[in-house]
């Protein structure tokens, strides 16, 4: 399931890297995010804080290289994540 919605998301951000829309690849990460609390939270909590920082990096660096300007140090996904 994680390969899966990590590989819908990337095929998004693909897409949407010509017109660098930025509100589109919001909602991608928004989604994605979203995604992964509900799989997380019916799966008996699998992702491990440090797994949870791992997808956040990989989740802001993808959204960046589609052209999002996130700025430095910034996580773009904390608005959606549950701890």
């Amino acid at each position: 399931m994680s390969d899966q919605a990590l590989d819908t998301f990337s095929h998004l951000l693909i897409a949407l890297q010509e017109t660098k829309d930025s509100e589109r690849i919001v909602k991608a990460v928004e989604e994605i995010v979203v995604t992964f609390n509900e799989m997380n939270e019916a799966n008996g909590y699998f992702i491990e804080t440090m797994e949870r920082e791992e997808l956040a990096d990989f989740i802001d660096q993808a959204a960046s290289l589609a052209g999002l300007d996130i700025g430095e140090d910034k996580d773009i996904t904390e608005e959606w994540r549950e701890c």
